[in-house]
Protein backbone atom coordinates (compact mmCIF):
# COMPACT_ATOMS: atom_id res chain seq x y z
CA UNK A 1 0.00 0.00 0.00
CA UNK A 2 1.14 3.49 -1.24
CA UNK A 3 2.74 5.58 2.05
CA UNK A 4 1.29 9.18 2.32
CA UNK A 5 2.49 11.90 4.56
CA UNK A 6 -0.76 13.55 5.77
CA UNK A 7 -3.04 10.18 5.68
CA UNK A 8 -3.11 6.94 7.13
CA UNK A 9 -4.72 4.17 5.12
CA UNK A 10 -6.09 0.45 5.79
CA UNK A 11 -8.06 -1.85 5.42
CA UNK A 12 -9.85 -4.44 7.35
CA UNK A 13 -11.96 -6.78 6.32
CA UNK A 14 -13.48 -5.16 3.06
CA UNK A 15 -13.98 -1.39 5.14
CA UNK A 16 -11.07 0.75 3.90
CA UNK A 17 -10.31 3.59 6.53
CA UNK A 18 -8.91 6.95 5.34
CA UNK A 19 -8.18 9.09 7.87
CA UNK A 20 -6.98 12.48 7.51
CA UNK A 21 -3.00 12.71 9.79
CA UNK A 22 -2.21 16.33 10.53
CA UNK A 23 -3.62 16.28 14.24
CA UNK A 24 -0.76 19.24 15.26
CA UNK A 25 -2.36 21.54 12.31
CA UNK A 26 -6.58 20.21 12.96
CA UNK A 27 -5.90 18.11 10.11
CA UNK A 28 -6.07 21.56 7.91
CA UNK A 29 -6.04 21.09 4.23
CA UNK A 30 -2.82 21.93 2.53
CA UNK A 31 -1.92 21.35 -1.36
CA UNK A 32 -0.21 17.84 -0.28
CA UNK A 33 -2.75 16.59 1.78
CA UNK A 34 -5.69 17.36 -0.82
CA UNK A 35 -3.48 15.60 -3.40
CA UNK A 36 -2.88 12.67 -1.44
CA UNK A 37 -6.51 12.31 -0.42
CA UNK A 38 -7.59 12.67 -4.18
CA UNK A 39 -4.47 9.65 -5.05
CA UNK A 40 -6.32 7.40 -2.05
CA UNK A 41 -9.71 7.88 -3.31
CA UNK A 42 -8.73 7.06 -6.67
CA UNK A 43 -7.46 3.82 -5.32
CA UNK A 44 -10.19 2.93 -3.12
CA UNK A 45 -12.53 2.90 -6.15
CA UNK A 46 -10.96 0.23 -7.86
CA UNK A 47 -9.29 -1.71 -5.21
CA UNK A 48 -11.78 -4.50 -3.03
CA UNK A 49 -12.69 -2.99 -0.48
CA UNK A 50 -16.76 -2.66 -0.49
CA UNK A 51 -17.21 0.65 2.17
CA UNK A 52 -14.94 3.44 2.29
CA UNK A 53 -14.90 5.40 5.94
CA UNK A 54 -12.97 9.02 6.27
CA UNK A 55 -11.98 9.61 9.68
CA UNK A 56 -9.22 12.39 11.47
CA UNK A 57 -6.22 11.74 14.12
CA UNK A 58 -6.54 13.73 16.62
CA UNK A 59 -9.46 16.16 18.43
CA UNK A 60 -10.60 17.72 15.05
CA UNK A 61 -12.05 16.53 11.88
CA UNK A 62 -10.68 19.23 10.25
CA UNK A 63 -10.27 23.13 10.25
CA UNK A 64 -9.90 23.67 6.60
CA UNK A 65 -7.79 25.38 4.60
CA UNK A 66 -4.21 25.01 6.35
CA UNK A 67 -4.23 29.14 7.88
CA UNK A 68 -0.51 29.08 7.19
CA UNK A 69 -0.64 28.74 3.28
CA UNK A 70 -3.25 31.70 3.37
CA UNK A 71 0.08 33.82 3.93
CA UNK A 72 1.47 32.58 0.79
CA UNK A 73 -1.68 33.43 -1.55
CA UNK A 74 -1.39 36.87 -1.74
CA UNK A 75 1.65 36.76 -3.46
CA UNK A 76 0.27 34.47 -5.86
CA UNK A 77 -0.39 35.26 -9.81
CA UNK A 78 -4.44 34.54 -10.60
CA UNK A 79 -3.49 31.16 -12.97
CA UNK A 80 -1.62 29.88 -9.35
CA UNK A 81 -5.15 30.91 -7.84
CA UNK A 82 -7.11 29.27 -10.32
CA UNK A 83 -5.15 26.10 -9.25
CA UNK A 84 -6.00 26.12 -5.89
CA UNK A 85 -9.06 26.23 -6.40
CA UNK A 86 -8.87 23.53 -9.06
CA UNK A 87 -7.69 21.57 -6.36
CA UNK A 88 -10.34 22.25 -3.88
CA UNK A 89 -12.48 21.55 -6.53
CA UNK A 90 -11.07 18.03 -7.43
CA UNK A 91 -11.32 16.76 -3.75
CA UNK A 92 -14.80 17.63 -3.41
CA UNK A 93 -15.92 16.02 -6.79
CA UNK A 94 -13.95 12.94 -6.04
CA UNK A 95 -15.95 12.62 -2.86
CA UNK A 96 -19.68 13.36 -4.72
CA UNK A 97 -18.88 10.70 -7.60
CA UNK A 98 -17.08 8.28 -5.31
CA UNK A 99 -18.42 5.08 -7.05
CA UNK A 100 -18.52 3.09 -3.49
CA UNK A 101 -20.76 4.08 -0.51
CA UNK A 102 -18.49 6.59 1.92
CA UNK A 103 -19.06 7.44 5.61
CA UNK A 104 -17.66 10.12 7.53
CA UNK A 105 -16.91 9.62 10.95
CA UNK A 106 -16.53 12.80 12.45
CA UNK A 107 -14.43 13.46 15.58
CA UNK A 108 -14.79 16.99 16.33
CA UNK A 109 -14.96 20.51 14.67
CA UNK A 110 -15.44 19.99 10.63
CA UNK A 111 -14.81 24.20 9.39
CA UNK A 112 -15.03 25.26 5.91
CA UNK A 113 -13.33 23.36 3.67
CA UNK A 114 -13.50 20.48 6.83
CA UNK A 115 -17.44 20.57 6.75
CA UNK A 116 -17.57 20.21 2.83
CA UNK A 117 -15.78 16.56 2.97
CA UNK A 118 -18.05 15.63 5.79
CA UNK A 119 -20.77 17.13 3.99
CA UNK A 120 -19.99 15.09 0.89
CA UNK A 121 -19.75 11.65 2.30
CA UNK A 122 -23.03 9.42 1.97
CA UNK A 123 -23.13 9.17 5.43
CA UNK A 124 -22.23 11.56 7.94
CA UNK A 125 -21.70 10.66 11.78
CA UNK A 126 -20.98 13.07 14.06
CA UNK A 127 -20.40 13.38 17.78
CA UNK A 128 -22.16 16.10 19.83
CA UNK A 129 -18.92 18.38 20.21
CA UNK A 130 -18.05 18.06 16.57
CA UNK A 131 -19.20 21.68 14.95
CA UNK A 132 -19.84 22.98 11.34
CA UNK A 133 -19.57 26.03 9.56
CA UNK A 134 -18.84 27.60 6.33
CA UNK A 135 -16.61 30.43 8.29
CA UNK A 136 -15.51 31.89 4.69
CA UNK A 137 -17.03 35.29 5.07
CA UNK A 138 -15.08 36.15 8.16
CA UNK A 139 -12.10 36.13 6.42
CA UNK A 140 -13.04 38.13 3.37
CA UNK A 141 -13.15 34.65 1.25
CA UNK A 142 -15.95 32.64 -0.59
CA UNK A 143 -17.02 29.20 -0.09
CA UNK A 144 -17.84 29.40 -3.81
CA UNK A 145 -17.02 25.46 -4.63
CA UNK A 146 -18.98 23.94 -2.36
CA UNK A 147 -22.27 26.35 -2.70
CA UNK A 148 -23.40 24.24 -5.97
CA UNK A 149 -23.04 21.19 -3.46
CA UNK A 150 -24.73 22.84 -0.31
CA UNK A 151 -28.16 24.10 -2.81
CA UNK A 152 -28.43 20.55 -3.72
CA UNK A 153 -28.15 19.06 -0.21
CA UNK A 154 -30.43 21.58 1.65
CA UNK A 155 -31.71 24.38 -0.79
CA UNK A 156 -31.25 27.43 -1.79
CA UNK A 157 -32.26 29.75 1.31
CA UNK A 158 -30.65 27.70 3.74
CA UNK A 159 -27.69 27.64 1.83
CA UNK A 160 -27.87 31.63 1.68
CA UNK A 161 -28.49 31.44 5.21
CA UNK A 162 -25.37 28.91 6.26
CA UNK A 163 -23.03 30.70 3.80
CA UNK A 164 -23.62 34.65 4.17
CA UNK A 165 -23.82 34.54 8.22
CA UNK A 166 -20.60 31.74 8.10
CA UNK A 167 -22.15 30.74 11.96
CA UNK A 168 -21.15 27.74 13.57
CA UNK A 169 -23.54 24.58 13.83
CA UNK A 170 -23.58 22.03 16.56
CA UNK A 171 -24.46 19.00 15.55
CA UNK A 172 -27.66 18.30 16.42
CA UNK A 173 -29.08 21.76 14.39
CA UNK A 174 -26.55 19.82 11.70
CA UNK A 175 -28.99 16.60 11.60
CA UNK A 176 -31.91 18.35 11.79
CA UNK A 177 -30.80 20.42 8.35
CA UNK A 178 -29.71 16.94 6.79
CA UNK A 179 -26.07 17.56 6.79
CA UNK A 180 -25.42 15.06 9.31
CA UNK A 181 -27.08 11.74 8.98
CA UNK A 182 -26.88 10.52 12.76
CA UNK A 183 -25.34 12.08 16.21
CA UNK A 184 -23.39 9.58 18.47
CA UNK A 185 -21.78 9.29 21.68
CA UNK A 186 -17.90 10.10 20.85
CA UNK A 187 -17.36 6.74 22.96
CA UNK A 188 -19.83 4.67 20.34
CA UNK A 189 -18.40 6.89 17.36
CA UNK A 190 -15.98 4.11 16.08
CA UNK A 191 -18.10 1.31 16.66
CA UNK A 192 -21.87 2.89 15.14
CA UNK A 193 -19.55 3.83 12.18
CA UNK A 194 -17.90 -0.15 11.73
CA UNK A 195 -21.44 -1.13 12.27
CA UNK A 196 -22.91 0.97 9.27
CA UNK A 197 -20.18 -0.27 7.25
CA UNK A 198 -20.89 -3.88 7.76
CA UNK A 199 -24.45 -3.63 6.81
CA UNK A 200 -22.93 -1.87 3.60
CA UNK A 201 -21.67 -4.83 2.44
CA UNK A 202 -24.21 -7.17 2.63
CA UNK A 203 -25.69 -5.26 0.19
CA UNK A 204 -25.39 -5.62 -3.60
CA UNK A 205 -21.89 -3.95 -4.82
CA UNK A 206 -23.48 -3.53 -8.09
CA UNK A 207 -27.17 -2.40 -6.85
CA UNK A 208 -25.35 0.60 -4.78
CA UNK A 209 -22.76 1.66 -7.42
CA UNK A 210 -25.59 1.97 -10.00
CA UNK A 211 -27.67 3.67 -7.23
CA UNK A 212 -24.97 6.67 -7.03
CA UNK A 213 -24.66 6.46 -10.64
CA UNK A 214 -28.22 7.64 -11.27
CA UNK A 215 -28.29 10.32 -8.72
CA UNK A 216 -25.31 11.99 -9.98
CA UNK A 217 -25.30 11.39 -13.54
CA UNK A 218 -27.79 13.65 -14.10
CA UNK A 219 -26.19 16.47 -12.18
CA UNK A 220 -23.21 16.16 -13.83
CA UNK A 221 -23.26 18.69 -16.94
CA UNK A 222 -24.79 21.42 -14.51
CA UNK A 223 -21.98 20.51 -12.06
CA UNK A 224 -19.36 21.31 -14.83
CA UNK A 225 -20.88 24.88 -15.13
CA UNK A 226 -21.44 25.45 -11.58
CA UNK A 227 -17.97 24.54 -10.70
CA UNK A 228 -16.14 26.38 -13.41
CA UNK A 229 -17.72 29.29 -12.37
CA UNK A 230 -17.21 28.81 -8.48
CA UNK A 231 -13.24 28.22 -9.65
CA UNK A 232 -13.11 31.66 -11.44
CA UNK A 233 -15.04 33.10 -8.77
CA UNK A 234 -12.38 32.43 -5.91
CA UNK A 235 -9.93 32.83 -8.64
CA UNK A 236 -10.59 36.59 -8.32
CA UNK A 237 -11.51 36.60 -4.44
CA UNK A 238 -7.70 35.74 -3.86
CA UNK A 239 -6.67 39.31 -5.42
CA UNK A 240 -9.60 40.97 -3.30
CA UNK A 241 -8.57 43.49 -1.14
CA UNK A 242 -11.05 42.07 1.47
CA UNK A 243 -9.26 38.72 1.59
CA UNK A 244 -5.96 40.05 2.02
CA UNK A 245 -7.16 42.22 4.70
CA UNK A 246 -9.27 39.53 6.41
CA UNK A 247 -5.70 37.13 6.63
CA UNK A 248 -4.18 39.81 7.62
CA UNK A 249 -6.25 40.36 10.12
CA UNK A 250 -6.56 36.55 11.09
CA UNK A 251 -2.86 36.49 12.11
CA UNK A 252 -3.07 39.70 13.88
CA UNK A 253 -5.94 38.27 15.93
CA UNK A 254 -7.61 41.59 15.30
CA UNK A 255 -11.03 42.39 13.92
CA UNK A 256 -11.08 43.37 9.96
CA UNK A 257 -11.58 46.73 8.73
CA UNK A 258 -12.61 45.90 5.62
CA UNK A 259 -11.74 47.71 2.58
CA UNK A 260 -15.06 47.54 0.72
CA UNK A 261 -17.30 48.62 3.44
CA UNK A 262 -14.93 51.98 3.28
CA UNK A 263 -15.30 51.84 -0.64
CA UNK A 264 -19.28 51.72 -0.22
CA UNK A 265 -19.28 54.83 1.34
CA UNK A 266 -17.07 56.67 -0.30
Amino acid sequence: MRDYKHLLVNTFQGVQTITLDRPEKRNALCPLLMDELVTALDEAATDESGVVVLAASGSAFCAGLDMDALVTLHAQTRKDARLDSERMARVLRKLYEFPKPIIAAVNGPAIAGGMALAMLCDFTYATPDARFGYTEVRLGYIPAIVATFLTRQMGEKRTRELLLSGRILKSDEAMRLGLVSRVVATEELRAEVTALARSLLLNSPQAMRTVKNLLTRHAAESLDQEIEAAIEANADQHSSEDFREGVRAYFERRKADWPSRHAQVS
